[in-house]
């Protein structure tokens, strides 16, 4: 089959279509002839060496998320049948025209999406919900600040908390600002000219909001920290200033009893990543077929372009999730 390598850890360029060998299927899993798949920073950071030559999961190949066509299963799976529209969480694998699927991972396609819909919306919203919910706990009446709003996991973020009926305030480039507020946000703070400390401070009469995620960290943590009425959870998602090391105030965490959650979907152990599926399939998935979420994809390429979508992320600036496609028709 054909799927996208690389040699080396440096620049998008690197990424190549080129012929690999197809996934054996093991008892537990779905073969799946791939359609469309999410890009996500892990990719990023896996193209760029962030994680050495450690594979997480059960594939070197890149690629963490997926929709497609099931044309096999193994021996232990009694409720898909080839045939069937699955789009599912990986552990590697999906940048490629075939990928093996844990049946744990997987869920139908709700019934009126499409595989490119389909593809934008495991990874984003899985993430996001165990953030929210699962981690944060929010619920109706709490009040949130979401960063980096109009990304993947940002933006399914704004959704959710919307949905379930709590205040909602995001950070995003002032170019951003209507689309992430027709999301749901109440208000939206530009990351580049407004401090979003002063803003919540201001919405909140002072109070603070009771969570907050972050894909920031670095120069953030301070502020984000502040901006949390006592009691509140941080739930830190990725590091995009690149910034792992720096200084906390125990003093305010402990005064305020302030909770800090790390949460990563990649180095999670499989079993773990069931879990998460099947928390999301339990409860937020239906609101997908009342039309309360929406995928937001901002960019589409063949994959044979992987290296232009890549280099598409790390331009920034888009809305939405980027999704590579797949077209294997026979």
């Amino acid at each position: 089959m054909k799927a996208i390598v690389y040699d080396n850890f440096v620049k998008a360029d690197v990424l190549r279509l080129d012929e690999v060998p197809k996934p054996e299927l093991r008892p537990g899993d779905l073969l799946v002839e791939v359609k469309a798949l999410g890009v996500n920073r892990a990719d990023l950071l896996q193209r760029q060496g962030y994680y050495g030559t450690q594979t997480y999961g059960e594939s070197a190949l890149l690629g963490l998320e997926l929709s497609g066509r099931v044309v096999a299963v193994g021996s232990d799976v009694t409720d898909v049948e080839p045939g069937d529209h699955v789009m599912a969480i990986v552990g590697g694998g999906a940048y490629a025209e075939y990928a093996r699927v844990d049946r744990g991972m997987a869920v139908a396609i709700p019934e009126g999406f499409g595989f490119v819909e389909a593809a934008a919306i495991m990874e984003s919203f899985v993430t996001a919900w165990e953030a929210l919910v699962h981690l944060g706990e929010i619920g109706p009446g709490s009040s949130i600040l979401i960063h980096a709003a109009a990304g993947g996991i940002g933006s399914a973020a704004v959704q959710i908390g919307s949905a379930l009926g709590t205040r909602v305030f995001a950070t995003a480039s002032a170019s951003r600002r209507a689309e992430v507020e027709a999301l749901g946000a109440e208000r939206v703070f530009d990351y580049n000219s407004e401090d979003f400390e002063l803003g919540i401070r201001d919405a909140t009469d002072g109070q603070g909001v009771d969570v907050i995620v972050d894909f920031v960290g670095g120069p953030y943590l301070g502020r984000n920290l502040r901006s949390l009425r006592p009691g509140g959870r941080l739930v830190q998602v990725g590091l995009l200033s690149g910034q792992d090391n720096t200084d906390i105030s125990l003093g305010l965490v402990l005064h305020n009893h302030l909770k800090i959650i790390g949460t990563v979907m990649k180095s999670r152990s499989a079993e773990e990543k069931r879990e998460m599926v099947r928390r999301f399939t339990e409860d937020g998935l239906p609101m997908f077929r009342d039309g309360r979420l929406r995928p937001v994809i901002g960019q589409t390429f063949p994959l044979a372009r992987a290296s232009a979508a890549h280099s598409a992320m790390e331009t920034g600036g888009g809305f939405g999730k980027i999704v590579l496609t797949i077209d294997n028709e026979d």
